[in-house]
């Protein structure tokens, strides 16, 4: 269903971008509307995980690196009968994590270190398990250019921008994570 979704999606996207293009050029506007949304969304579909990891400075870590966060990775992966994930350390403080990537083969997983310090190993599972839910239903393919908030001020559930959603964490302890919630169909 996720991909019926995301082929109707972009082909609204790709119609909305060519009758821009006709508006402002006719037809010579619209065959480079169409060109210029072909070639954005290969580029998105082969690089935006890439580009997202790069923007927060996100660095890899391997089993020998870190070996809590991927070994807790690395179970719910195998819970959930996924691929590995890549993962990545973020180096800020606001606490967040998300997940990017064209498909459950090319996925990755990245978590700040601020959710690092402040949740628990039950707690970032929760926050990693929800992550992953979305490399399953594929709603990182929706979503190709994450966001991690700066702004830990906002944390309602129900703030919406684009096709992003900031979600809360309300952990046992009383402690909040501020999330990335991609999937926007919902």
């Amino acid at each position: 269903m996720n991909t019926f979704r995301t082929t109707i999606l972009l082909a609204v996207l790709f119609a909305l971008f060519m009758w821009a293009g006709h508006a402002l050029g006719g037809q010579q506007g619209m065959i480079i509307a169409f060109v210029m949304a072909s070639a954005g969304s290969f580029f998105s579909y082969w690089f935006s995980d890439k580009m997202v990891i790069a923007m927060y400075q996100g660095q890899e870590v391997t089993a020998n690196d870190d070996p809590e966060l991927y070994g807790l990775v690395q179970e719910l992966t195998q819970k959930a009968n996924l691929p590995m994930p890549r993962v990545y350390i973020i180096p800020q403080e606001t606490p967040n994590a998300f997940a990017t990537g064209r498909n459950p083969q090319h996925a990755a997983v990245a978590v700040t270190e601020g959710i690092r310090r402040i949740l628990t190993k039950r707690e970032l599972a929760g926050v990693l398990g929800h992550e992953l839910t979305h490399v399953v239903n594929r709603d990182i393919l929706v979503a190709r250019s994450p966001r991690p908030s700066r702004e830990p001020s906002v944390t309602s559930p129900t703030w919406r921008s684009g096709q992003q959603s900031l979600v809360e964490v309300v952990t046992a302890t009383g402690k909040v994570a501020a999330g990335v919630c991609l999937d926007c169909w919902s």
